[in-house]
């Protein structure tokens, strides 16, 4: 769904070194990709274009897409834990964990352990071979999970 945004912004932020590097013969003809894609990412954001100094910020670009499907997926959830996940998910600040440094002495690095069990989280995978559900939950109640 954000494939057109990341193809866009990134077609935007190359622009003016295509421009220099290709002959003049091949920049008179139009780029239907890009067309393409705007039209994609027009039919899915259901919004106009960002501004031409935001264009090359993939970022500009998806948040009209995400905007525009955010109710539905929301009406959509079927449980109260469904939609409690998303609400945590699109929630100011929810993913500023990422931008700590991993300096180990004031205790902002993730041991090799807990890296390996957060990526089986996201992956849903599991050590006793059940198989894990789309929510992950089975991961929070295995017994062959203990450490997490």
């Amino acid at each position: 769904m954000l494939a057109p945004s990341a193809f866009l912004a990134s077609a935007a932020s190359t622009f003016q070194l295509q421009q220099s590097i290709l002959p003049d013969s091949i920049l008179a003809q139009e780029n239907q990709s890009v067309e393409s894609a705007e039209t994609l990412w027009a039919s899915l954001a259901n919004s106009h274009k960002p501004s031409a100094e935001e264009q090359h910020i993939q970022k500009a670009w998806d948040k009209h897409v995400a905007t525009n499907h955010r109710k539905p997926i929301l009406y959509r959830a079927c449980t109260d834990v469904d939609k409690a996940r998303l609400l945590a998910a699109s929630s100011p600040h929810s993913g500023d964990w990422l931008h700590a440094p991993p300096i180990t002495a004031i205790g902002l690095r993730l041991s090799d352990e807990a890296v390996r069990i957060a990526v089986a989280h996201r992956l849903d995978l599991c050590v006793c071979g059940k198989p894990v559900d789309a929510r992950g939950l089975h991961g929070l109640s295995c017994r062959k999970s203990a450490p997490r």
